[in-house]
């Protein structure tokens, strides 16, 4: 009995130095949560938004609120590199209703061996634009769920610029998201939709996409780490990439983002990156 006293004296403090520092965590998730949630407006809850296929506004977006977005990203290809750039801006003209417009460029540059020929033209991708509205908010389940729509008018090759024909074609992307926080930092969210595709003078193509994501964010913070898993199938075409991802804030309006692609079942494409810069003014 004697030699368990000294063993419950050590272990009692400890055992209370944890429990305030998991209430300290606790106390810390709970007022950055309360700080997202209890600003004046609708309903709107905390989400992890995913980095590489990214949302248009956050899920439940109050009036006022906007945010610019920089994307550079890098992909090893078999015969060429490319690199991708974009220039993205949102915003919530009201409550729950988000839009985007973004301009995506897309870069080839032959690997050793490779005729210029035989990749892909360098182009500014499309003029794309997009709404999202979050019809359901639910802080009992911890849920919010949207319906959007994104339109591309598809460009032609900068080679091309010359000649008069400027545009190939129309997207046309209808899409749907579910997201869940499960407690305090774990987040789940999925978002799923068919494109089609319409290039002039040939039929329309279907492609389905189908990108779930988990992340888990750091308490007391914005910071996360997660996981997107980017799924596309047409026809008889399957392509899936996993894309390990962290969100890191530089400061209360300036978060970096860094995502790494691994596919599974791409012929062509290998390793990937992809870094996206996002600026957030206060929203009063």
């Amino acid at each position: 009995m004697k030699f368990f006293i000294p063993i419950f004296l050590f272990l009692f403090p400890v055992h209370i130095l944890a429990q305030e520092e998991n209430n300290t965590r606790s106390s810390l998730d709970s007022i950055y949560i309360s700080g997202v949630q209890d600003k004046k407006g609708s309903v709107k809850l905390l989400h992890a938004e995913p980095l590489y296929i990214d949302l248009i506004r956050d899920l439940g977006a109050r009036k006022g609120e906007k945010e610019w977005n920089i994307g550079l990203g890098l992909t090893d290809n078999n015969k060429h590199d490319s690199y991708t750039a974009l220039v993205e801006y949102e915003f919530a003209p009201v409550d729950r209703l988000g839009l985007e417009v973004e301009l995506p460029f897309s870069l080839y540059y032959p690997v050793s061996g490779t005729e210029r020929s035989e990749i892909p033209s360098s182009k500014l991708n499309s003029l794309k634009l997009a709404a999202q509205y979050s019809f359901l908010v639910s802080e009992k389940a911890k849920t919010s769920l949207a319906i959007g729509y994104i339109h591309e008018f598809e460009l032609t090759n900068f080679k091309n610029y010359g000649s008069g024909k400027i545009m190939e074609g129309n997207v046309f992307n209808p899409f749907f998201v579910a997201a869940k926080r499960w407690g305090q930092n774990f987040h789940t969210l999925l978002y799923t939709g068919p494109a089609f595709i319409k290039h002039f003078d040939e039929q329309v193509k279907t492609r389905w996409q189908v990108n779930s994501n988990f992340h888990y964010m750091v308490p007391g913070t914005r910071n996360f780490i997660g996981i997107e898993f980017n799924k596309e199938a047409g026809g008889k075409d399957f392509d899936m990439t996993i894309r390990p991802q962290m969100r890191v804030s530089i400061s209360e309006t300036v978060m970096i983002g860094i995502v790494t692609g691994i596919p599974i079942s791409r012929e062509n494409e290998r390793f990937s990156s992809f870094l996206r810069l996002i600026y957030e003014p206060k929203h009063k």
